[in-house]
């Protein structure tokens, strides 16, 4: 078995490369998810090695360091992180000319062959889902013969084998939770609206929802929903308890763990008698049942994507949600006393000033204990991003989506609506919602009876105030 390092390079300062189906990109508030895409093949791999280097500060010359240890380097690209990875690779190279390097990730996925073209330095792409193809490659076996591989060949033309056939047993999956024991410090892992420290982990891949921004699910995951099995999730979180005794929550970063109710709740009630806190992804249309038996279960947040308060938007998108049945499982949540971190999108197809300002209401309206505020981002592989290059959406120099700071620009523009328009509208929404009595005061109740979340809320502020500051300074485009 050839000694693997799975790495998620250094980038810009503050930069979240784990940010899976969601966007890569420097937050609002300086915030890291954990790299399971990596971890998971890392687990597949005997004696490899996992290093996240944006969250634990590894700067370049550290990771290159390393380089001699190794005969082969997995990256996990994005599309906003690509040209940083590419010149990651080309110093590991210099340093180990023999060292074998593959990428991983949606951009490599839908682009295997254009993005072998523009990085020479790349021997392989491993698309789709690719955690057993990585480990036939640190096994091993001859390329040709890998399922799932692009490479080039000893005549360094490209080649792609056939596809891999989609995982089916997700409990053939070993645990990530020994990988992140042995390769990671917890305490560098923070997400505003999660207890820290915290822990997350995927219990299935897939998502039946075709909204057309959604990276993931487009490229990877696909749109069924396969899950493991309700023993195996309880036990791996059993695991995580002894591994990490210091932890506070649990997040299901499933990209809707919710599809599959009956087996939401049988999990909610095998984590009840654990007795740990726990979050996860959901859509806006659980019913108040099932809400009851995720709380008793220890539920304490869910991370709802509302994406748009236009109906006709989310119409646009293939939301599949209803303005209606979100307002009332928002009421439930509220009633029931699980917190929610709302997910707004600006400049989805059909965006306009009004709508704009009605999304803006709408937030309110429905009041959220926090919210993230995104702008549209058209990955390839997408639905959004056909449609955008289709309808002269999208220039091709703003295609890379993040500027030269790692900042999330406006890569769309509309006849009515501008870059310039939707890039600021993101602080406007910040500010409308955050800053009024109501919501002020809610913070202030919060910090005062708790210490911790004082210091925690007095330290996003700061962050928050840097993030408009900076902000002042970015072109749109």
């Amino acid at each position: 078995m050839l000694r693997t390092l799975f790495l998620q390079a250094p980038s810009f300062d503050g930069f979240d490369g784990g940010a899976g189906s969601r966007y890569q990109a420097k937050r609002e508030i300086k915030s890291f998810w954990f790299p399971t895409w990596l971890a998971q093949p890392a687990a597949l791999v005997e004696n490899s090695k996992l290093i996240d280097a944006p969250p634990a500060g590894i700067k370049l010359a550290e990771v290159v360091a390393q380089a001699n240890d190794f005969d082969l380097l997995i990256v996990h690209t994005s599309v906003p992180s690509f040209d940083s990875d590419v010149k990651c690779v080309e110093a590991m190279k210099a340093a180990n000319p023999a060292l074998k390097v593959g990428m991983i990730g949606a951009k490599v996925a839908v682009k295997s062959d254009e993005s072998l073209k523009d990085a020479p330095a790349v021997d392989f792409v491993a698309r789709n889902e690719f955690d057993f193809t990585i480990k036939d490659v640190a096994d091993g076996k001859p390329w040709s013969t890998i399922l799932g591989l692009s490479y080039r060949n000893e005549e360094d033309n490209i080649v792609h084998n056939p596809d891999r056939p989609i995982l089916e047993d997700m409990d053939s999956l070993p645990s990530v939770i020994d990988v992140y024991q042995r390769d990671l410090n917890i305490e560098d892992y923070f997400i505003g609206y999660l207890k820290h420290p915290y822990v997350s982990v995927y219990t299935g891949r897939g998502c039946k929802s075709r909204c057309t921004f959604c990276l993931w699910p487009q490229t990877v995951g696909g749109h069924r929903y396969r899950t493991r099995s309700v023993e195996n999730v309880v036990a791996e979180i059993e695991a995580a308890m002894i591994a990490f005794p210091q932890v506070k929550e649990f997040f299901f970063d499933d990209d809707t763990f919710t599809d599959d109710l009956p087996r939401a709740e049988a999990i909610a009630e095998g984590l009840g008698c654990l007795g740990v806190t726990w979050s996860c992804n959901a859509k806006a249309n659980v019913p108040r049942s099932t809400l009851e038996k995720l709380k008793a279960g220890g539920l304490r947040l869910l991370l709802v994507g509302y994406e748009s308060g236009d109906q006709q938007i989310l119409y646009n998108i293939k939301k599949g949600m209803r303005i209606e049945v979100a307002e009332k499982f928002t009421q439930d949540c509220h009633d029931l006393g699980i917190q929610i971190h709302g997910t707004f999108i600006v400049g989805l197809p059909g965006e306009t000033k009004e709508t704009l300002e009605a999304t803006k209401a709408w937030a309110r309206k429905i009041n959220p204990h926090t919210i993230q505020v995104s702008l549209a981002a058209p990955y390839p592989g997408t639905f959004l991003y056909d449609q955008a290059v289709e309808n002269g959406w999208l220039d091709i120099t703003n295609a890379e989506l993040i500027n030269d700071k790692g900042v999330q620009i406006a890569p769309l523009h509309y006849p009515h609506l501008s870059h310039d328009e939707m890039f600021h509208s993101v602080e406007d929404f910040y500010k409308t919602f955050y800053f009024r009595p109501r919501k002020i005061a809610a913070i202030v109740k919060e910090m005062v009876t708790d210490f911790s979340m004082m210091k925690r809320r007095l330290r996003e502020g700061v962050e928050f105030a840097a993030f408009l500051h900076d902000r002042k300074d970015v072109t749109a485009a």
